[in-house]
């Protein structure tokens, strides 16, 4: 059965003809929301963590190893993604699963999603929408994943609960968060500068990452093999290091920190959470918690999940 879109304000029914439809995205909020600076950021790095585009699976290997799906388990499937930034996880879904998908974010980086996942025709739904008003009738997903998003939300509860009441009885629901690993957590440079870069216009911030890139790159690895890696979390730069695929090239690892640190420094919110907080909100919010951890992927890499069932 077809999912039922909903006007976010009224909660009526809407035929899928009718909400607006600019550039291949149903519009259904208008932009100027604390998502800006990630619609500026997937449209200045369309391609960058496309898999089909950077020849890696980097993607897929995360996907399937962060949800525990087959593509066995989304045939027939009604999934909904919610904030797809360029779209990495809306490709590994329409290329390598039967599902059908329902992809939303609050900026329009859709518009970049739409360009990388387009020519999917209609197992593509893409929406742009606030997660606290989805334009989706309750109750009407099989699978609900959100990666990469969560923390950047204003309220950490309230997303997952947006995210429960999305999903079936029965139907599942899978997320990662930035995690709190101990009270060093927050006691690093991103957390230090934040309050101040986060109101920098954004292309003024891109350049001044852009500028001192490569020394900072340099710093980072010289830091690490003379012992000194630990402090490396005082340096104005993502985990170069631990963050990206061993095979980049340096081109392509110059790129990927630019993209990561400004993701770093740019957004208006940034909530990491104890993963046993979120097992207790998702429980709190209808959830029945089947995993709630650490799942490696890639070579190395590894990200706080949490799947549930609607109860």
């Amino acid at each position: 059965m077809a999912v039922k879109i909903i006007h976010p304000a009224s909660r009526a029914e809407l035929d899928e003809n009718a909400p607006e439809k600019i550039n291949g995205v149903y519009r259904m909020t208008e932009g100027g929301n604390y998502t800006g600076n990630f619609g500026y950021q997937w449209n200045k790095f369309t391609e960058t963590q496309i898999d089909s585009k950077s020849n890696l699976d980097l993607s897929l290997q995360r996907f399937f190893a962060e949800t525990n799906w087959t593509a066995a388990h989304l045939e027939g499937a009604a999934v909904l993604e919610v904030g797809s930034g360029a779209g990495r996880f809306t490709q590994v879904v329409l290329e390598h699963t039967p599902a059908t998908l329902y992809s939303v974010d609050y900026s329009n980086a859709v518009e970049a999603n739409f360009r990388n996942n387009g020519h999917h025709g209609e197992r593509l739904k893409l929406f742009q929408a606030s997660i606290y008003e989805l334009p989706f009738a309750p109750d009407s997903f099989d699978k609900v994943f959100c990666f990469g998003v969560l923390q950047h939300t204003p309220d950490f509860e309230a997303s997952i609960a947006a995210l429960v009441q999305q999903a079936k009885p029965g139907g599942e629901i899978v997320v990662d968060f930035y995690p709190i690993k101990g009270w060093w957590t927050k006691l690093n440079a991103k957390y230090l500068l934040r309050p101040f870069t986060k109101r920098m216009r954004h292309d003024r911030l891109l350049r001044l990452i852009e500028r001192n890139v490569d020394w900072l790159i340099s710093a980072h690895f010289l830091m690490h093999r003379i012992g000194l890696g630990v402090l490396t979390r005082f340096l104005p730069v993502c985990n170069v290091k631990d963050s990206f695929p061993k095979s980049l090239s340096r081109e392509k690892l110059r790129e990927w920190t630019i993209l990561d640190t400004f993701d770093q420094y740019s957004p208006e919110h940034d909530h990491p959470q104890r993963i046993a907080d979120v097992a207790m909100m998702f429980e709190r919010q209808g959830g029945a918690v089947t995993f709630a951890g650490f799942v490696p992927y890639g070579t190395g890499m590894s990200a706080a999940v949490v799947r549930a069932v609607r109860r």
